[in-house]
């Protein structure tokens, strides 16, 4: 490979690959301490517009790279992640680092320790370089619900990044970081992905640990990165993923070589085509985009089959249900009493609780923990709440059953190409109808890739969504980067 030098004067729009990046920094060719530099002027130069970092850690970060930096000198090998700028969305803790899960009911709280997944990051000697915009409590599909602002699309100001992760697929979309972490609750990692250009992975559930993530609905809750490939991300998922003694929910199964696995080419993999992600609703140009990724993927030699899953049109229902009613029990704690947002205008206990969760929840979340609350009460239980949890079931079981005949199965990622700010605001149902095609992953517990998949006539992005099978994603990864390579 030839000689890099990357300086705060040479950092392009497209970054370079985590291995090159490492490769040059292990080299010394590239300093770690001027790349973290070279990324905070980006940052400086380009967040007033897209609003993207809430908080900035530089002297965390420029430690690091300095860490980094030192061991290279001395021609020790250095981590996977050593001398990469990463930025971390906002619901994941960060010792002594402000927090807000994008609520002004968390404003000014600072977390007295890391999330497993930071934790791991930094292990391997990424370069953390601050928090990331999301909406509220992970709750939107626009990152549009933040209390510090909206989130810009970096390939269009004037359309929204998706959500709830939108700042960190902004961030990779924009280069204000090489990669970043997201999670992903009904497609908060996918969406914003697709919408960004960008590479978004949601992991199986309980394949990357959950601790340090303020929770919004914990049997749905997924940590996952963002990159500019699909490769970068794979790497990445490998140093997320595996046991966590602090997570009872963290799988003790093995944790592979994601990276190796998705150099593996497609041909002989059989890739499931479900009739219900191509009916009414879907944008024909994002339809195109996807049925010209699907003939890429014949061209390169794997086997399309078509299928059903005929639950689908039950999901955004059995999701909103679910996820609002586990949003409802873990947002109690928020009540001005431990930590948080107190109302200066409480006179008693009662008020204080009142007061401080209408001033510090956003409009959105005060909607779904209502909703989840109804769900949850008496009388009302049986009819919601549990039957939801019994079609939860049938999705599931739909999918392994899918899975007995295909080794991936690929989809559009969302209906329609990012849409503009304040579009859908005064339409809830509209903007929940967005997730039509993540949510179900979600339900089921399986993992997906979004992967770029080429772009509508007026250049806005379209992903792909490619799922795997509970603890799949080697295959999965596989048929994304054949995607990628077909572009």
């Amino acid at each position: 490979m030839s000689e890099i030098r990357v300086t705060a004067e040479k950092l392009v729009e497209k970054p370079l690959t985590i291995a090159e990046l490492r490769a040059a920094v292990q080299s010394g060719t590239t300093k770690a301490v001027d790349l973290a530099e070279g990324y905070y002027g980006r940052i400086q130069a380009h967040n007033p517009l897209l609003n993207v970092y809430l908080a900035l850690t530089k002297e965390r970060a420029l430690e690091q790279a300095a860490r980094v930096d030192a061991a290279a000198a001395k021609g020790e090998t250095i981590g996977a992640m050593a001398g990469i700028p990463v930025g971390i969305k906002d619901v994941l803790t960060m010792d002594g680092t402000v927090t807000t899960a994008g609520s002004k009911i968390l404003g000014g709280y600072r977390p007295p320790y890391d999330a497993t997944s930071v934790k791991r990051l930094e292990a391997a000697g990424a370069v953390l370089l601050g928090k990331i915009n999301c909406d509220e409590f992970a709750m939107g599909s626009s990152n549009e619900n933040s209390a510090y602002g909206p989130v810009r699309n970096p390939v269009d100001t004037e359309r929204v990044p998706g959500g709830s992760s939108g700042g960190s697929a902004a961030a990779v979309a924009a280069n204000l970081a090489v990669a970043t972490l997201g999670t992903d609750t009904g497609g908060s990692i996918r969406q914003p992905a697709s919408f960004c250009g960008v590479v978004g992975v949601l992991p199986t559930y309980g394949r990357v640990s959950r601790y340090g993530l303020i929770a919004y609905a914990s049997s749905l809750d997924r940590v996952g990165p963002f990159a500019a490939n699909v490769r970068d991300a794979a790497e990445i998922l490998s140093i997320l993923a595996g046991h966590d003694p602090h997570d009872a929910t963290s799988s003790r199964l093995p944790v592979a070589d994601y990276a190796a696995e998705s150099d593996k080419d497609v041909k002989g993999l059989k890739i499931g085509i479900p009739e219900e992600y191509f009916g009414e609703g879907l944008d024909p140009e994002v339809q195109a985009q996807i049925e010209s990724g699907i003939d890429g993927l014949r061209a390169a030699g794997a086997e399309i089959k078509k299928i059903s899953l005929k639950h689908t049109r039950y999901a955004i229902p059995t999701y909103y249900l679910v996820a609002t009613a586990e949003a409802s029990a873990n947002l109690a704690r928020f009540d001005g009493v431990r930590f948080g947002y107190r109302s200066p205008k409480s006179t008693n206990l009662s008020s204080m609780y009142k007061l401080s969760r209408e001033e510090g929840f956003g409009a959105e979340v005060k909607r779904r923990i209502l909703l989840g609350t109804y769900a949850l009460s008496a009388g009302y239980y049986e009819a919601y709440y549990k039957k939801a949890q019994q079609v939860r079931r049938l999705l599931a079981n739909e999918f392994m059953d899918a899975f007995a005949g295909v080794d991936a199965i690929v989809t559009p990622t969302s209906p329609i190409p990012p849409f503009k700010l304040g579009e859908k605001t005064d339409d809830p149902l509209a903007m929940y109808l967005a997730d039509i095609y993540t949510v179900t992953a979600s339900l089921a517990g399986i993992c997906g890739i979004s992967v770029p998949c080429g772009t509508t006539a007026a250049g806005l992005p379209v992903g792909m969504q490619v799922l795997g099978p509970h603890f799949g994603e080697a295959a999965a990864f596989r048929v994304a980067r054949a995607v990628e390579a077909a572009q």
